[in-house]
């Protein structure tokens, strides 16, 4: 062991705790430290949290990548495109693609003797994967949906059934406008509520070829594909490779096909969630100057209350390269058992919300019904060593004091 770290270490044991005028400085120093790192846990786990429960429901209503017609771009009105065995084939035979599924969609009103509401129906077929939907499913069950037979049920939102007055079992009437009026009888199977307002408020779920046949399309036809990836962090590169060999393709009857990622498709939005990491990093540079302004007010206090110890140890041989160590190595001791009480508020903050979801938020603002968080082992690892790399390189310049000490006067000081 050193001679610097044994003096600090015996400084910090001390059993009385420290003399009076710095214990105050030194409790005041731990709180900083405690305070600025549970806030940053937080604030990072909030975020995070928000962005990934915004993401994960704009990917669940429309999957990470989609190759529709070229001439259908941001409209529900499409065109469509022959999507058959080969293709669904050949795009599942990527090894970054997990999942593939065809849709089609029909913009159209429903209407009931009281009120009428805008919509967009849109059809899956027998591939369609119903994991997301049965996670906010609330009553009822998900059909088994088809290409080939119209079942004549769909799914709605809990949102759109409160404002149509409707429940699980009506049948409603929805219509639709193309050259003439068309009209179609379906059955309420299951309600569901994401909390995600753009979509609850537009989208009713049915089978592939009910949707189909209103558009009036041949049997291959859809107006899309949508794709899952197995890794969300290489979106960009996987879409890119799709794009490749798929885009500006045409199909038997002209269409020509185009492929965009979920970013792509909706850039408001994950533009805003870019935005929150700005945040994230203002949060974290001022918590962290916070935390290492307290410490250095704390060594400052501390080293002049040491001033006699300081001309001791100089006056036996110690140059101020090992004192200076010395005062780090307690700081970094008091740092420590800051950083422990940190950890402690801020995950227990985190496990308290995620399991009892204390803090409530307002649906229709925030598209979510309580303040989510994400926990990740890394984020608290990197965080926890910012914090003590920050606050160790802030109190280097303050501890050049101990240089302009003198043995022969701070001996006699008191």
């Amino acid at each position: 062991m050193s001679f610097s770290l044994f003096i600090a270490r015996r400084i910090y044991r001390e059993s009385d705790g420290g003399k009076q005028v710095s214990r105050p400085a030194v409790l005041i120093a731990m709180a900083g430290i405690a305070i600025g790192l549970a806030v940053m846990i937080i604030a990072v786990a909030v975020v995070v949290g928000f962005k990934s429960e915004v993401r994960d429901k704009v990917v669940g209503f429309g999957s990470h990548i989609q190759i529709t017609n070229l001439d259908a771009v941001n409209s529900y009105e499409t065109h469509p495109v022959v999507v058959g065995d080969s293709m669904m084939t050949a795009l599942a035979g990527y090894p970054e693609v997990s999942h593939v599924q065809r849709y089609s969609t029909k913009p159209g009103m429903i209407k009931t003797d009281e009120a009428f509401q805008g919509m967009v129906l849109k059809g899956v077929g027998p591939e369609f994967d119903p994991h997301f939907i049965k996670e906010y499913l609330l009553e009822g069950e998900i059909p088994v949906f088809s290409d080939s037979v119209s079942t004549n049920k769909v799914l709605i939102s809990k949102d759109l059934a409160a404002k149509l007055k409707l429940k699980l079992g009506d049948k409603i009437y929805t219509y639709y406008i193309q050259d003439d009026i068309r009209a179609r009888r379906l059955t309420i199977a299951g309600i569901y509520q994401t909390n995600f307002s753009e979509y609850d408020n537009l989208f009713l779920l049915t089978d592939l070829y009910t949707v189909n046949r209103l558009n009036g399309w041949q049997p291959e036809q859809v107006s899309g594909v949508e794709l899952e990836v197995n890794d969300y962090n290489r979106l960009d590169e996987i879409t890119y490779k799709i794009a490749e060999d798929t885009d500006n393709q045409h199909d038997l009857f002209g269409g020509t096909y185009y492929v965009r990622n979920i970013e792509q498709l909706n850039p408001q939005i994950f533009e805003w969630l870019g935005l929150l990491d700005t945040n994230i990093w203002v949060i974290l540079v001022l918590m962290m100057g916070v935390a290492g302004f307290t410490m250095i007010s704390g060594l400052l206090i501390i080293i002049i209350e040491r001033t006699n110890m300081i001309g001791i140890l100089k006056a036996l041989g110690a140059d101020n390269f090992t004192i200076r160590k010395t005062f780090l190595w307690f700081s970094v001791f008091l740092i420590g058992k800051g950083m422990i009480l940190g950890n402690i508020i801020g995950l227990a903050f985190c496990f308290l919300q995620s399991y009892f979801q204390i803090f409530k938020l307002d649906p229709t603002n925030y598209y979510m019904d309580s303040v989510p968080v994400y926990f990740n082992i890394w984020f608290l690892l990197l965080i926890n060593a910012g914090t003590l790399l920050s606050s160790v390189l802030m109190l280097i310049g303050p501890s050049f004091i101990i240089a302009k000490i003198n043995p022969a006067s701070s001996m006699r000081y008191e």
